[in-house]
């Protein structure tokens, strides 16, 4: 797992699971308390993620919110796409083209 980018866009690369989740909750975090306003995570090449990395994104969500900040989904790949569907989390999370992503699994928002 890499990631890339400052306080107010970065990019996960490889996979979010059991084993990289300790690194990225730092530097997540890290990204979180440093700036201001929305922090864009892109998820383009985010290859796969467990139960433990849904619960990293979730952290650094509440962590934003806490904080007065946002974190947006960039780049969700159609497998996330449709568990955050599955689990409605995509009524939660903001998700560049959230509208689509529900669209294209049925799903009304």
């Amino acid at each position: 797992m890499r990631i890339t980018g400052d306080h107010t866009a970065l990019a996960i690369e490889g996979r979010l699971d059991v084993r990289t989740a300790a690194d990225a909750r730092v530097r997540l975090h890290q990204a979180v308390d440093g700036g201001l306003g929305d922090l864009v995570l892109d998820l383009a090449r985010l290859e796969f993620w467990d139960a433990t990395g849904l619960g990293v994104i979730m952290g650094t969500h509440r962590r934003a919110g806490r904080s007065g900040r946002r974190l947006v989904l960039r780049s969700v790949p159609a497998q996330l796409q449709r568990l955050l569907v599955a689990t409605k989390l995509h009524r939660i999370l903001a998700v560049d083209g959230a509208a689509g992503v529900a669209e294209a699994h049925g799903v009304a928002l």
